[in-house]
């Protein structure tokens, strides 16, 4: 017989080693690629809080207000548990993520998913593709989102730098509103009589009203700064039903991205903010430490016929002064400096501010606006009137109503998600959303007494991956306002805004396609239009609301269905196992 090949012991290691290699390349590959999980628990329970001098419970996550900040990168997957332990239903909104293929995550309240039940867990699972900056994290069910908010930070990619300075701190700014009574005993008071909710009692920055307000020199956010530095800043909208200007005394403001997309930097005394809205600025702070203190303010924008919260949120920006002890310095009287902010209804200064927004429209960050266009719509929206149904007690039988293209939506009992994947569509909604105005007038002008609007839930369905062009149009049937509209599952973006009636022969010739700003909330005009466009290359049904929570309440709000595409990454996957039911 002849002698058998035996291989030696450095043969087979390196035999050994390389099928390693080749079994863990691929890995490396796809974690070079892959983000990170990123595991959080959001316990709902309640929380004594004292602000305004008075104690009351409220609903919280972890017992905190704001709640707990979400810090993940660009390319990260989130599992956020979420265990209710209160008695109200719950929902959690992660507001401004794209939520591609993961419809069953985005959460508004029987959309895309039942309510979470007393006693139960929901796991939100997804992933954070192609998005990077500043959004926000709101309970999505009634009026909960009241107290049920946070931050939600997307850092760039590991190694991936700003188009901006590099700051020396970041700090998210939160703005909220807060209510003495019970908000969800008090909306649902004011569903089943047909009035209008109680106006806030206070705004917020950061949970703390600040000093202009009874019993709230402590509660005061005090942001703590050193001389010669930048700061980069998160502010973001909580508030539920007002626009907001902001400002800091003596200091200049460059804002640098708004709803977590990069923007031409410009710089600004003021910034506006409309709930649902985020805006990122960088503050440079001054080059010597000044003999002063420097409010920051937030105070409404209102441009609407009914009173509004007229009151203002402040905050103290700090010098450190390194070289002068702490005791020297407790007892050094600085001047205290405040800020000019815009009047109430300044809305020539709303207007030129998001007429600044452009896309940054980079090599590396460009502009994908829809060239073409496959659907056009037109939506009115405003408020009217509306007759009563039988279980409410409205005074003449009417009551006030919000509506887009007339129809005021009426929330399902069983998710609009679900009865779409499963083709349970029957008795939970219907197709035939108006693609225009079904009656024509003069929309910002005098109104016709007799339009009575119409109820339903009805949804507009797209092919997947057709471009989108609306036009949302102001109207004046009991008062022209700025309408802040959120749509979910999508960034958009905002061709133009004018004033008066869209003119669809002349309008169009003003469209910016080359660096509008992309967003996922914008201000419909008050007395105005605007123009959007959008990809609907994402399959699921997606809500699209007014972020005026009384709006939302009185039924100003639509959804879309965008169908599966033909490939297997086109189509929406079956639900969660622990998807809640109804």
């Amino acid at each position: 017989m002849g002698s058998r090949f035996l291989p030696s012991p450095a043969f087979l290691r390196a035999i050994f080693l390389a099928s390693i290699a080749l079994w863990i390349l691929p890995e490396l590959v796809l974690a070079k690629h892959a983000g990170t999980t990123r595991h959080y628990k959001f316990d709902i329970k309640l929380q004594n809080v004292t602000r305004l001098c008075q104690t009351k419970s409220i609903v919280t996550v972890n017992g905190q207000i704001p709640g707990p900040r979400i810090i993940a990168r660009e390319g990260d997957r989130l599992v956020i548990k979420v265990v209710n332990h209160v008695q109200h239903n719950i929902t959690i909104h992660w507001h401004g993520v794209r939520q591609l293929r993961s419809g069953w995550a985005d959460g508004p309240a029987y959309i895309t998913q039942c309510p979470i039940q007393t006693g139960q867990v929901y796991v939100y699972n997804f992933t954070l593709t192609g998005q990077r900056g500043t959004l926000f994290w709101h309970a999505h069910i009634s009026w909960l989102r009241a107290t049920l908010y946070g931050p939600l930070v997307i850092l760039p990619k590991r190694h991936a730098s700003y188009p901006f300075p590099q700051p020396e701190k970041e700090v998210p700014i939160i703005f909220g509103e807060w209510w003495k009574v019970d908000t969800e005993k008090m909306i649902n008071q004011a569903m089943s009589t047909g009035s209008a909710p109680n106006l806030s009692d206070a705004f917020t920055i950061n949970g703390l009203p600040g000093p202009l307000y009874n019993c709230s020199a402590k509660d005061t956010f005090k942001l703590k700064v050193k001389p010669g530095k930048t700061y980069l800043l998160r502010l973001i909208n909580a508030a539920l039903n007002d626009e907001l200007f902001f400002s800091i005394a003596n200091h200049t403001l460059t804002v640098v991205e708004a709803d977590a997309v990069y923007v031409k930097p410009f710089k600004t005394h003021t910034v506006l903010i409309t709930p649902g809205q985020t805006t990122n600025v960088l503050l440079r702070t001054k080059s010597k430490t000044p003999n002063a203190t420097f409010i920051m303010a937030a105070r409404p924008y209102a441009t609407g016929p009914a009173t509004f919260d007229n009151t203002t949120a402040t905050g103290l920006l700090e010098y450190e002064n390194p070289s002068v002890s702490k005791a020297k310095n407790k007892n050094k009287k600085l001047q205290l400096l405040k800020p000019v902010l815009p009047q109430f209804n300044d809305t020539s200064f709303a207007t030129k501010f998001s007429n600044k927004i452009r896309s940054l429209n980079s090599a590396k960050f460009p502009a994908k606006v829809p060239k073409t266009v496959d659907r056009r719509f037109f939506f009115t929206v405003g408020l009217g009137i509306i007759q009563c149904s039988q279980n409410q007690t409205c005074p003449n039988n009417t009551m006030v109503a919000a509506s887009i293209n007339n129809v005021s939506f009426v929330q399902p009992s069983t998710a609009l998600l679900q009865a779409h994947f499963f083709n349970k569509s029957k008795g939970v909604y219907t197709t035939d959303f108006p693609a225009n105005p079904l009656v024509k007038f003069n929309y910002t002008g005098n109104p016709p007494n007799n339009i009575m609007m119409n109820t339903g839930t009805k949804v507009v369905v797209l092919p997947f991956n057709a471009s989108v062009e609306l036009v949302l149009q102001d109207t004046s049937i009991i008062g022209a306002e700025s309408h802040p509209l959120h749509l979910h599952g999508f960034n958009f973006f905002v061709l133009a805004q004018g004033f008066g009636n869209f003119d669809p022969k002349k309008d169009p010739a003003k469209f910016n396609l080359v660096d509008p700003a992309e967003r996922n909330t914008i201000g419909v005009p008050s007395g105005g239009w605007v123009a959007i466009r959008f990809l609907a290359d994402n399959p699921g049904v997606w809500f699209m609301h007014c972020h005026l929570e009384v709006h939302t309440s009185w039924g100003l709000k639509m959804a879309w269905v965008v169908q599966d595409g033909k490939g297997p990454k086109q189509k929406l996957p079956p639900p969660p196992s622990d998807l809640p039911k109804c």
